[in-house]
């Protein structure tokens, strides 16, 4: 796994995008299409994954690495995550958080992810071990194509959720 800086304000970025027809893990891609439902190919045949509030789900990288350093096999898509991405540090974003991506893409955040039982196949500490570390999932609010590499813009929320 790549070592990625920590740079205090520095622009954030997409590490993967990841998609899966079902489960763990979901695999990379260069770029996807983003639509109101999610991303375009990935499963969404469990009835949480059917609302728009939960369109997308990110997680940081520097999370992802901190597990792995505690000894859990971790790389971008373990968890379940559509978007890896670097320098957000989204589990501090307050829900609301709009993300305006390079491309054109804009997710607005909704809701904390909660670690999934499918966790237990990689390791049954690691649900207990992700908690507060899984992420956050977004709604999308323009649709789009998103691709590896791209920055992003973060707009707080003007108001407190």
């Amino acid at each position: 796994m790549d070592n990625h800086t920590q740079e205090k304000g520095a622009t954030p970025y997409v590490v993967s995008i990841n998609i899966s027809q079902g489960g763990i893990p979901k695999l990379p891609l260069e770029s996807a299409r983003v639509t109101f439902v999610g991303l375009e190919g990935d499963g969404h045949n469990h009835e949480k994954h059917r609302t728009p509030l939960q369109a997308v789900c990110l997680q940081d990288i520097e999370k992802l690495e901190e597990l792995r350093q505690e000894g859990f096999p971790l790389f971008p898509g373990t968890t379940g995550e559509n978007l890896t991405v670097c320098r957000l540090h989204v589990n501090t974003l307050p829900l609301g958080t709009v993300l305006k991506f390079s491309g054109g893409v804009i997710l607005e955040l909704t809701k904390v992810r909660k670690p999934c039982y499918v966790l237990d196949a990689l390791d049954s500490r690691l649900k207990a071990a992700i908690a507060g570390r899984c992420g956050l999932y977004a709604k999308v609010l323009q649709e789009g194509i998103l691709s590896r590499q791209e920055t992003m813009e973060v707009i707080k929320p003007l108001r407190r959720q």
